[in-house]
């Protein structure tokens, strides 16, 4: 959510964005990324045309989406995102909203939340999830960036507090075998797998069962949200997705000895953006926690992203801050701090 002020919003017309039109999505996204570079600089991390335009024009059966635009006269300046679940978390929606720089200060952005929440209360949903990105050196709370007083102001409270770290790649080989190594002393009778693209149908319930978890098994603060649902034909919809947006997945799990999946890590790079690939998640079942194995499947998969994908040059991830071991994975692996990200969240009467 990109800051905006002001209550006036005369001039500004609320359409439907349709992502099937050119002439209608572009500009949409258009102004989204202009807002986020403005606001973030070279840290942003911008959905690019073509995966979000992928995303609005067939979500999959996980999710329902939305969008619309703030219009000036013949001009885009306002945008508006809207989801809902349809498997799990069914009183919740999230929403964003970004107007572009010129056209801040005016309501429109204040327009365009207000119109957001008329969809929310009409799909019966009561928690509304947001996000917003202040500097890393603003501190924890984000007091006085933009985006966090103009969720204030509406509402919005911090829930979870996250910090945007990136990699540098490649990593030193010396420094993996090290990590490995020291990982491997307290794993022994595991075993890891990595792989790219879909995930292996031998693999897929136990990966599918463990990437439920990550919404509440990772810390959570106070965000009202509960495990996702476990459905595989989701999940398969959900990599049909990702291959139509020029995305593609490297992974790594860990198998105990009966051969079930109890630690995965995954991460994404992207044909639109070749040298910058992104984590997405980690976790290691709690009844196999204490063998070093969330650091053992981020050191394989490091390796495999390195040599299927030599271009990419950067890893970007979000971590709460509160998530002290994965935070210390990180840091060993040489990641850096260098933005925060609030996860901000309103309850309606």
């Amino acid at each position: 959510m990109t800051a905006t002020h002001g209550t006036e919003s005369a001039a500004l017309r609320v359409v439907p964005m349709d992502p099937h039109d050119p002439a209608s999505f572009d500009p949409w996204w258009e102004a989204y990324r202009d807002a986020e570079v403005h606001d973030r600089g070279e840290v942003a991390t911008v959905w690019q045309r073509e995966e979000l335009r992928a995303l609005m024009q067939e979500p999959g059966r996980s999710r329902s989406v939305a969008g619309w635009s703030g219009v000036v006269g013949e001009e885009t300046v306002t945008t508006g995102y809207l989801s809902l679940p349809q498997l799990d978390n069914l009183t919740r929606a999230a929403v964003a909203v970004t107007t572009t720089a010129p056209h801040r200060r005016r309501g429109h952005g204040t327009a365009m939340l207000d119109h957001l929440l008329v969809h929310v209360r009409a799909a019966g949903r009561t928690t509304v999830d947001t996000e917003t990105f202040w500097p890393h050196d603003a501190g924890p709370d984000g007091d006085g960036a933009p985006g966090r007083e103009f969720a204030r102001r509406h509402d919005f409270e911090l829930a979870l507090g996250d910090v945007h770290r990136r990699l540098t790649l490649p990593v030193a080989g010396e420094l993996l075998d090290r990590l490995a190594a020291e990982a491997a002393r307290h794993h022994g009778g595991y075993t890891l797998r990595s792989f790219a693209g879909p995930v292996p149908d031998e693999l897929l319930a136990g990966v599918a069962a463990l990437d439920a978890l990550v919404a509440t098994d990772a810390p959570t603060g106070t965000l009202d949200v509960e495990p996702h649902a476990v459905d595989l034909g989701a999940f398969r919809d959900a990599e049909g997705l990702l291959e139509r947006q020029g995305r593609s997945k490297v992974a790594t799990v860990a198998l105990d000895g009966a051969g079930e999946v109890v630690a995965f890590t995954d991460l994404a790079t992207t044909v639109h953006e070749p040298d910058r690939a992104y984590q997405w998640g980690t976790l290691v079942r709690r009844d196999h926690r204490g063998h070093r194995l969330g650091l053992a499947v981020k050191v394989a998969n490091l390796r495999l992203l390195q040599r299927e994908f030599p271009a990419v040059r950067q890893l970007t991830t979000f971590n709460a801050e509160s998530n002290a071991h994965m935070v210390a994975v990180n840091d060993a692996l040489g990641f850096v701090p260098v933005e925060r990200l609030g996860e901000l969240q309103r309850r309606l009467p």
